[in-house]
C-alpha cells in the first residue's frame, strides 16, 4: 500500500509540473520577464516546492538524512536530467543556443555546492541565531547571487529552439497556449504550485516508510528514491519546455532548481533542533555534494563551448554526467544501506 501510495503522489506531481511549465511558457512569451527569469525564479522555485515540504518534514519526523540527501540527490538528478536531453537533442546543441546568463546560475550553483561540502566535512558545530553558520552564510551567498543574476538577465535576448523536430500539430499546440491570457496562467500556476507542495509533503512521509519497510537506509531513499521523484517536477518542466521549444525556460528550470534547492538548508536548518544539521548528516552525502560540484562544472563547461565540429564531440561533457550519476549512485547505495 505504501508504495501505491507513493506512486500516486509521484503522478500527481508530475500532473501538476505540467501545468505550471505551459503556463511559465505563456509567461515567458507574454511578457517582459523572459524564459532566463521565468526558468531560473519562477520555475525553478516553483518545481522545487517538492524538494521544500519533503526536506522540512523529513527534519519533522526526526530524519535529517532523508531531508539532506533529498536535497543534494535531487541537484545531481536535475543535472542529470539536462544532460539525457543534451544527449537526446545532440543535433540541436541546445546549450550552444541558450544565453550566456545561464552561465552565472551554473557559477552559483557550483559556489553553493562547494560550500555545502565544505560544511559537511569541516563539521563547524557553529549555531548563529538559531541555525548553522554554515547554512547562514550559504543564504547570504544565494541572496548576492540572485541579485548578480536578476542584473545580469535585465536585457539579454532570449532565443528560442527553431529547427527542433517537432511536427505541425505540436508547433500549433505550443503558439494556442500563448492566448492564454496573462492573468489566468498566473493563477494556473500558482495553483500548480501548491499541489506540488502537498504532494512533496506525502513523498517525504512515503518515503521514510519504504525506507523502513524496504532496509534501504534512509541516505540512499533520500539521496535517490526520493530525490528521483521529487525531480520529476524539474524533468516533466524541461520535456514540456523544449517541446514549447524554449531554451532558456528548459536550462533555467534545472539551474534554478539546483541553486533554490541550496536554500532549502537555511529551512531545514531551522526546523532542526540538535545543532547544525549538515554537521550532524551521515558522510555518504558527502560523496553527492562531491558529485553535484563536479557536474555542476561539466554545465558550465557546456554552456562556454560554442564552437565543437561533430555532434559527438559536443555532447561528451553531458555523457560524463551521466555516468558520473551512475556511479555517485553506486556509491552512495553501498555506503549509504
Amino acid at each position: 500500500m505504501v508504495f501505491i501510495l507513493f506512486g500516486l503522489a509521484a503522478i500527481v506531481t508530475i500532473l501538476a509540473a505540467i501545468e505550471l511549465s505551459n503556463n511559465a511558457d505563456v509567461l515567458s512569451g507574454r511578457t517582459s520577464l523572459g524564459g532566463l527569469f521565468v526558468g531560473t525564479v519562477l520555475l525553478g522555485g516553483a518545481t522545487s516546492l517538492p524538494e521544500v515540504t519533503t526536506s522540512i518534514s523529513s527534519v519533522l519526523i526526526a530524519n535529517p538524512d532523508i531531508a539532506v540527501g533529498n536535497m543534494l540527490g535531487s541537484n545531481m538528478f536535475n543535472i542529470f536530467i539536462i544532460a539525457c536531453f543534451d544527449v537526446y537533442y545532440r543535433k540541436i546543441r541546445f546549450f550552444h543556443s541558450s544565453i550566456r546568463g545561464h552561465l552565472y546560475t551554473a557559477g552559483l550553483g557550483l559556489i553553493l555546492s562547494t560550500m555545502t561540502l565544505i560544511a559537511m566535512v569541516s563539521k563547524l558545530n557553529i549555531m548563529l541565531f538559531g541555525i548553522g553558520l554554515d547554512s547562514f552564510l550559504i543564504a547570504i551567498v544565494y541572496g548576492i547571487g540572485m541579485y548578480v543574476i536578476s542584473i545580469v538577465s535585465e536585457g539579454l535576448p532570449d532565443n528560442q529552439m527553431t529547427d527542433l523536430d517537432f511536427d505541425q500539430k505540436e508547433v500549433n499546440n505550443s503558439k494556442s497556449r500563448k492566448t492564454t491570457s496573462i492573468r489566468q496562467a498566473v493563477l494556473n500556476f500558482f495553483l500548480a504550485a501548491v499541489v506540488i507542495m502537498i504532494a512533496g509533503t506525502l513523498l517525504s512521509i512515503f518515503g521514510d516508510k519504504i525506507a523502513e519497510v524496504t532496509g534501504l537506509g534512509s541516505t540512499f531513499v533520500g539521496s535517490f528514491l526520493l530525490a528521483a521523484t521529487t525531480s520529476l517536477p524539474e524533468a516533466v518542466a524541461v520535456f514540456i519546455a523544449l517541446r514549447l521549444r524554449n531554451i532558456n525556460i528548459a536550462i533555467g528550470s534545472i539551474l534554478g532548481s539546483n541553486i533554490f534547492n541550496m536554500l532549502i538548508l537555511m529551512g531545514t536548518d531551522i526546523v532542526y533542533r540538535k545543532g547544525p544539521i549538515l554537521s550532524n548528516v551521515a558522510p555518504t552525502h558527502e560523496i553527492t555534494a562531491i558529485t553535484v560540484t563536479i557536474l555542476s562544472i561539466l554545465v558550465m563547461i557546456s554552456i562556454l563551448r560554442k564552437h565543437v565540429p561533430s555532434s559527438i564531440s559536443y555532447v561528451i561533457p553531458s555523457l560524463l554526467i551521466i555516468i558520473g550519476y551512475f556511479v555517485a549512485t553506486y556509491l552512495i547505495f553501498n555506503g549509504g544501506i
